[in-house]
């Protein structure tokens, strides 16, 4: 329905609707929407909730993820995301794009975008990947303050702190990390890069009653595990950061080059959205049907 209408919006916080689906039975499917499109595409398909990947917007802004955007690109990404599909929206806030008042601002300012979650991580500046190497990471004090920063500044927002220690520290120092910042106000821990089933299921042993997020990224150091196999092993949370703009990407470039090849789009066409799919996934007779609705001002006589 046309976000224009007030009838149509949520009534709750992103928030407090993200907290319903995690009081729900099983485990939260996160697809990664880069876009609203994508956004409209995911919840179209019967998603309930989204992710919103760094990789993903800085790869779309042809830039590497790097920490290198600000929180008001992110913000216009949150709010054409959360506008178009009106689901609840978890962010990646890499880490916190600064130090605890930078955390607080970024906090306030995805709230009021629509975010309904967001994840810092333990990483110093220029941030990387989960899944690269060499990455460096701040002293746990310092990222439990940045915690407790965004603790202090959200009013619904759910915060998840991620961990990207296992790889340099060993589960001994994820874990520990994961229990500092969860006692400096966190509601969830997202442990990165984790390799081997028996990692996650130890992970999540040693961290009982706390709601766990995983990371099935393509092309990293995770095998490949389903949805439910992360909630056999203890997770709550899934999301598939990178795959929407993968797989866009992947179709563009053969657009390009057959465009190239032959002068001409006639041999994609099958492989478009048409018109048609367009307009109806954006709304776009709703949007016509709502302005047909609001009656035209008058300007008054002057007789």
């Amino acid at each position: 329905m046309p976000y224009l209408s007030a009838s149509d919006l949520p009534t709750k916080p992103a928030g407090e609707r993200f907290r319903e689906l995690m009081n729900r039975p099983g485990i939260v499917q996160l697809p990664g929407a880069h876009n609203g499109m994508a956004a409209i595409q995911a919840r179209n398909a019967g998603f309930e909730g989204l992710y919103l990947s760094g990789a993903a917007m800085t790869a779309s802004m042809g830039l590497p993820d790097l920490g290198i955007i600000t929180v008001d690109e992110v913000a216009f990404f949150i709010r054409q995301i959360a506008r178009s599909s009106g689901l609840p929206l978890v962010v990646d806030g890499d880490t916190g794009y600064g130090e605890a008042l930078n955390v607080m601002h970024m906090v306030r300012t995805f709230e009021d975008a629509g975010a309904a979650a967001v994840h810092i991580e333990d990483q110093l500046l220029p941030k990387k990947c989960g899944h690269l190497n060499d990455k460096k990471l701040a002293t746990a004090d310092d990222m439990a303050a940045k915690v407790a920063a965004a603790a202090k500044a959200r009013r619904h927002l759910y915060l998840i702190a991620r961990t990207d220690a296992a790889a340099s520290e060993g589960m001994d120092g994820a874990v520990a990390r994961a229990k500092m910042y969860m006692e400096a106000g966190a509601d969830a821990i997202f442990p990165e890069a984790l390799n081997t089933a028996e990692m996650f299921r130890e992970f999540a042993k040693r961290m009982p009653g706390v709601p766990l997020l995983a990371n099935m990224t393509e092309f990293g150091r995770t095998p490949f595990f389903t949805a439910q196999e992360f909630e056999e092993m203890g997770y709550k949370m899934v999301i598939w950061p990178v795959s929407s703009l993968r797989v866009a990407n992947k179709a563009q470039e053969k657009l390009y080059a057959t465009i190239k090849r032959d002068g001409a789009t006639k041999a994609m066409v099958d492989e478009m959205q048409t018109r048609a799919e367009l307009y109806d996934a954006i709304g776009l007779n709703q949007y016509e049907e709502l302005d047909r609705t609001i009656i035209k001002s008058i300007v008054p006589s002057m007789d």
